[in-house]
């Protein structure tokens, strides 16, 4: 059904033995490199025309250094079209110095701070809310990483800064292995209301369950965020080689496919390439 070169705005890149990724301890399938001669042999014949590196929340005393290497890939493999390094956003305006130092990296298009591990409020702290405003001085967006009991906090957020563009990771984590549907039903329906917000349709399978999911427990979460924020807000993300702890990557890929079964040319070209053109600002081709 996909005929076109795709954007894949979700992708992680590492190497352990070069910069130190603690969280890897616990999923001893993914405690191994992943580069980009890798993610090609996932992807098999999907074609992928540009990617976005996310950070992998390594060690943070190397985030930079992160961005440096994705930076260094990317003079090798041009797919690679925009890098989202971490940034420490509870600094508040002392951190402007560490997002002037992302800022010298050409492909850095924005930054990512996981709250999805914090406690209840931390994205409301004045300095974090401060740290996110700064963000517009520099044309960055804020990739907002959060499980779906944290929403409220993030409508809040987005509320009090109006001015910095946000994407929301992974449809924020419902719980599909559970089949909870509200209050994140409402709860996305609310933060839709933000124009400055859209919301990436990636990561689902990892919340459904690893052994036995179904397509069938994708769809309807995927109908709802695409119903709350349209055709014009919404992205494709592969969220490869974290995926592969429920799918391989065309399993989710084919899964999306199926539940968009139905939509016209344009509705999938804006949700597969050309949202993330606009947001992510890269260059047509």
């Amino acid at each position: 059904m996909i005929d076109f070169p795709i954007i894949d705005t979700h992708v992680h890149l590492w190497s352990p033995a070069r910069i130190p990724c603690p969280w890897l301890d616990s999923f001893p399938s993914l405690k191994r490199e992943f580069m980009p001669a890798d993610y090609d042999a996932a992807i098999g014949d999907i074609q992928v025309e540009s990617i976005v590196f996310l950070e992998c929340e390594v060690d943070h005393a190397y985030a930079a250094e992160e961005a440096e290497w994705v930076m260094s890939l990317a003079g090798r493999d041009k797919r690679i079209k925009a890098i989202i390094p971490w940034a420490p956003m509870e600094k508040g305006g002392r951190g402007r110095e560490d997002v002037e130092e992302l800022c010298r990296i050409p492909l850095v298009k924005g930054v990512r701070r996981l709250i999805q591990h914090e406690k209840n409020g931390f994205c409301l702290d004045p300095d974090f809310l401060a740290g996110i405003r700064l963000l517009k001085d520099y044309d960055l967006s804020f990739d907002i990483c959060v499980s779906h009991d944290q929403l409220p906090d993030v409508i809040q957020m987005v509320r009090q800064c109006p001015d910095t563009v946000f994407i929301l990771d992974h449809i924020a984590k419902p719980d599909i292995k559970g089949t909870l549907r509200e209050p994140w039903k409402r709860h996305i329906r609310e933060l839709a209301g933000f124009e400055n917000v859209s919301c990436k349709i990636s990561g689902l399978v990892t919340e459904a369950d690893h052994q036995a999911w179904k397509k069938e427990d994708l769809k309807p979460y995927i109908e709802h965020v695409i119903g709350a924020f349209g055709f014009n807000r919404v992205m494709y993300g592969g969220d490869w080689p974290v995926v592969t702890l429920a799918a391989s990557y065309r399993e989710w890929f084919s899964a999306l496919e199926w539940s968009l079964s139905g939509c016209s040319s344009d509705e999938l070209r804006n949700l597969f390439k050309k949202n993330a053109e606009k947001i992510y600002r890269i260059p047509a081709t």
